[in-house]
C-alpha cells in the first residue's frame, strides 16, 4: 500500500540511463516516483492523469519540451509543481522557463541535495535556481524591457497574476489556484497596473489582447 504522506513524483527524461538514475535520487529521498516518462507529451498526458506533487522534466525533449509541457500544465490549472532539469546555463532558457511558471531550475551536472533543497524551497513558496547558475540582472528592468515583450519586466508572481486576471479569473480564485491571500492577490495587481501604467481590468484585458498575451490568442 502507497504511504498517502508520501510526496509523489513523475520523471520524464528520454535518455533512459539518466532517468534511471533520477528514479534512484528519488527514492533515497523518500520520493515516490509514480509515473515514468521518455517524451513530453507522455509527460503532460502522466501529469494530467495523476496530479503529482513534482514533475521533474527534461528541458529538451521528443515531442514537448519541458518548457512547453510546463505551460500546458499552467493552463490546465493543474497544482503539480514543475522542475526543469537540464544542462543549459544559457540566460534565455533560463528566462523562459521562469517565465513559463517552473518551480525551480536545476543543472543536470549539480549536487543531488540541490533537489532536495528545491523541493524545501518551493514548498516554501519559493522558485528555485541552481546556486551553480548566476541570476542577478537575469530579467530586465522595466527601462530595459524590450519592446516585443511588454511584460517582461514583472516578476514571476505579477505575471502569474496578470495571466489570470486577463482570463476572468476573480481575486479569491486566484489566491486560491496561487495559494496566496485575496489581499496578496490584489497587491500585485495594483503592482502590475503600475508598472504597465493601466489602471483599471478593462483597460488590462485591452492591453492584453493587442499583445496576444491572453490564453486564447
Amino acid at each position: 500500500m502507497n504511504n498517502p504522506k508520501q510526496t509523489t513524483v513523475v520523471i520524464a527524461e528520454d535518455q533512459a540511463i539518466i532517468r534511471e538514475g533520477l528514479v534512484l535520487v528519488c527514492q533515497s529521498r523518500d520520493l515516490q516516483v509514480v509515473g515514468q516518462c521518455a517524451d513530453g507529451l507522455a509527460a503532460l498526458e502522466t501529469i494530467r492523469a495523476l496530479k503529482p506533487d513534482f514533475a521533474l522534466l527534461d528541458l529538451n525533449m521528443p515531442k514537448l519540451s519541458g518548457v512547453d509541457v510546463v505551460r500546458k500544465v499552467r493552463e490546465a490549472e493543474i497544482l503539480t509543481r514543475c522542475i526543469i532539469l537540464t544542462i543549459s546555463r544559457e540566460e534565455s532558457a533560463i528566462r523562459e522557463a521562469l517565465k513559463a511558471g517552473v518551480d525551480a531550475y536545476l543543472l543536470k551536472d549539480g549536487d543531488p541535495r540541490h533537489l532536495t533543497d528545491a523541493i524545501n524551497y518551493i514548498r516554501d513558496g519559493g522558485v528555485y535556481v541552481s546556486p551553480l547558475l548566476k541570476v542577478a540582472g537575469l530579467f530586465p528592468s522595466s527601462r530595459e524591457a524590450r519592446e516585443d515583450d511588454p511584460v517582461a519586466h514583472l516578476s514571476r508572481r505579477e505575471h502569474d497574476v496578470f495571466f489570470h486576471l486577463v482570463n476572468g479569473l476573480r481575486a479569491k480564485e486566484i489566491a486560491n489556484l496561487l495559494d496566496i491571500s485575496p489581499k496578496t492577490v490584489d497587491t500585485y495587481r495594483a503592482s502590475l497596473m503600475r508598472k504597465l501604467n493601466i489602471h483599471d481590468l478593462v483597460g488590462l484585458v485591452k492591453f492584453a489582447i493587442e499583445h496576444k498575451l491572453t490564453s486564447t490568442s
